[in-house]
């Protein structure tokens, strides 16, 4: 039996483009796909901030330490430049990796750029 978990988040990144005639997928900077661990091509959950859409696409890679996030074809209709977006990937885990499996958190400044990576969600205080 295999439990689906998160792989990987890009939290808090801010849409730059949003190309509707564009063949589909998520322009996502270089630097940030190969911190995060997101292939190209690799199926990705966008979870928009500020408008609260929820849709997926996949991943397509655009230049190293662009700051580039463009949501492209149908996507494009929801989520707009400027917006603040959540990108996740999940993986189908075995009982014995989650034994000692940690996801890769990676969060950026209002450019995209990174500032910092995590494996753990800090819990807040009630």
């Amino acid at each position: 039996m295999l439990t689906t978990m998160l792989k990987t988040k890009l939290h808090r990144v801010t849409v730059t483009h949003s190309e509707l005639e564009y063949e589909g997928s998520c322009a996502i900077d270089g630097k940030l796909l190969d911190t995060s661990g997101i292939r190209e091509y690799e199926q990705i959950e966008i979870y928009n901030i500020t408008n609260g859409e929820r849709f997926t696409t996949y991943a397509i890679r655009a230049e190293e330490n662009s700051g580039v996030i463009s949501v492209n074809g149908a996507a494009a209709h929801k989520a707009s430049p400027g917006d603040m977006i959540i990108i996740c990937a999940y993986v189908g885990l075995s009982q014995q990796e989650l034994l000692s499996f940690k996801p890769t958190l990676v969060y950026v400044d209002e450019k995209n750029a990174i500032t910092h990576t995590s494996n753990t969600i800090p819990v807040q205080a009630a």
